[in-house]
């Protein structure tokens, strides 16, 4: 019996009592109200998916939401497969992005999670299609890939957050994001969620055949048991992958260099984090001089390079000459470059999200402009459109600016792939750096507009799965935390509290050695998501052979 084999009419479609088309637009939820057990167990899901997340940290639970979505989309019509991917999509995403509304009000926040929400609602649509299909857990599986990889793309460039692939940042799977990246950690997730939603019918099936039928029964059991040995298998094959990948050493497979991460904090969390700019400033020169000062004493290495956070010099020190003074002063003490992340003016209208490369001897010198900007947060598309819905996109003064160049910065002899903030959601980003010839990535990110929510974990996440895709050191520096030092098997070494001021210095190797995932690029997603597309077709086209 293939996998995912529900019976003698697997390969077929059943035939929908109505035409779709014809159905009013409410027709879909009162159809799946009418069996609520596949609401309830869409919302189940999606609550599932959350608690796997960091903040609950439950990472297992994650196979839960593909498994829910597909037993409860199995056989039922499009329309229905609408609702209930909308009903998971609502339970997982509005906990999820609570943290954006934490101090814009409900209306930001619902209005994302709701237009995340609609893609798992395609989503839901897309694996009511296929749930006839021979092998079916496969192809749900390729669905998840492809509409994640659409969520990360449309529109205004995508917002992949919360993609099943970073719940993973614990446990065997992870290191499948060393041999395709975080697509192929997504599928695992998805693919074990939806073998054991086949075990879970097939046991079902011999459950409601009884005595009645004990030949069906027996092969209903196998059917079963043979689906709970490959859920099984999946994470094995994810335990196995571990053994050919470097340990967690951070100093292991090149040239090492000593890297310093200061954590400053801010005057207070919100969205006035900076009104205070200059004390923010202050901070983290006030920490650098005391690095300089445990230097001198012994008491700490001399660091090679300073890592600043997003943020920490919200004043322009190319046209404020006493903010230029001040981040000089922290560069002659602790006698290192400092990467420091500013508000630059300009071009023209806009501003810039800048890492400056500053060093003792020449003060400011290279740069890197954040790539992707977040819209409605650092700049907002279609202002006046938007503003009729909210006034709350005018906090946004003046829009910034996107660089147009890589990442990667030679700071101290060190070869640094910087990323800011949110960039290290976006593979192609990460991507970039790493073939640009990236020894370790550093994250400048400010996570003090969202207080202390779990934002600032679930983005660590994100780290952990990026060091273990590309086999480098990740340094986060955080203006209020979590600032952090994750090795490249994804361990966090070392990592502050929110709210604190933090030093770290480790002596970092400079790598270069190409993992799977780099060497093959976008290659994995690509191709799980012509499978998931393909597998649609095919659904299609059957279906269209039935009605006939």
């Amino acid at each position: 019996m293939p996998v995912g084999d529900a019976g003698p009419a697997t390969g077929t479609l059943a035939r929908p009592t109505g035409p779709d088309v014809a159905a009013h637009p409410g027709a879909a939820a009162r159809r799946a109200l009418r069996a609520p057990w596949r609401t309830l167990l869409a919302a189940a899901g999606g609550l599932a998916m959350f608690l796997s997340f960091p903040g609950h940290d439950l990472t297992t639970l994650a196979v839960l939401g593909p498994a829910a979505l597909a037993v409860a989309v199995r056989g039922v019509r499009v329309r229905t497969g609408l609702w209930l991917g909308l009903v998971m999509g609502l339970a997982f995403f509005v906990p999820l992005l609570s943290w954006t509304g934490i101090y814009v009000g409900a209306f930001p926040w619902l209005a994302l999670a709701l237009s995340q929400a609609l893609y798992l609602a395609l989503l839901g649509a897309a694996t009511a299609l296929t749930s006839r299909l021979p092998a079916w857990p496969v192809w749900a599986a390729a669905l998840w890939v492809a509409d994640e990889a659409i969520r990360g793309r449309f529109p205004f460039g995508g917002f992949p957050w919360g993609r099943l692939g970073f719940s993973q940042s614990e446990g065997p799977l992870l290191a499948l994001a060393a041999y395709g990246g975080v697509p192929l950690v997504s599928f695992a997730v998805a693919l074990v969620g939806a073998l054991l939603a086949a075990a879970a019918l097939a046991l079902g099936r011999a459950w409601r055949a009884g005595a009645a039928s004990a030949g069906e029964q027996r092969g209903a059991v196998r059917s079963a048991l043979r689906l709970a040995a490959l859920v099984l298998a999946v994470p094995l094959i994810g335990a196995l992958a571990w053994l050919p990948l470097p340990g967690d050493s951070l100093t292991a497979g090149g040239p090492t260099a000593a890297v310093a991460v200061i954590q400053g904090d801010v005057p207070r969390a919100g969205l006035d984090f900076n009104a205070q700019r200059r004390a923010v400033l202050d901070n983290h020169v006030r920490q650098t001089l005391q690095l300089a000062a445990d230097v001198a004493a012994g008491e700490q290495p001399q660091p090679d390079v300073v890592l600043w956070p997003e943020n920490s010099s919200d004043i322009d020190p190319y046209t404020n000459a006493d903010a230029a003074t001040q981040i000089q002063r922290a560069a002659d003490a602790v006698d290192a470059p400092i990467l420091v992340g500013a508000v630059v003016d300009g071009p023209g209208r806009y501003i810039s999200n800048t890492a400056i490369v500053w060093t003792p001897e020449n003060g400011p010198g290279d740069t890197y402009v954040k790539r992707h900007p977040v819209p409605f947060a650092e700049y907002v598309p279609a202002r006046d459109f938007f503003r009729f819905f909210s006034e709350k996109v005018d906090l946004v003064r003046r829009d910034f600016a996107a660089g147009d160049e890589v990442g990667l910065l030679e700071v101290g002899g060190i070869r640094l792939g910087d990323l800011i903030c949110f960039e290290v959601v976006y593979d192609g980003l990460v991507r970039d750096v790493v073939d640009a010839g990236a020894g370790m990535l550093v994250v400048q990110t400010n996570n003090a507009t969202f207080g202390y929510t779990d934002e600032s974990a679930q983005q660590l996440a994100m780290s952990r799965l990026r060091a273990v895709e590309y086999g480098r050191t990740v340094a986060v520096a955080a203006t209020s935390g979590i600032s952090a030092i994750v090795a490249p098997d994804g361990t966090v070494v070392r990592s502050s509290e929110l709210f604190e001021p933090a030093i770290f210095v480790e002596e970092i190797a400079q790598r270069d050695g190409a993992t799977v995932a780099l060497r093959l690029g976008s290659a994995p997603e690509w191709v799980l998501t012509a499978l998931g597309l393909a597998a649609l077709l095919w659904a299609v086209r059957a279906r269209r052979g039935s009605a006939a």
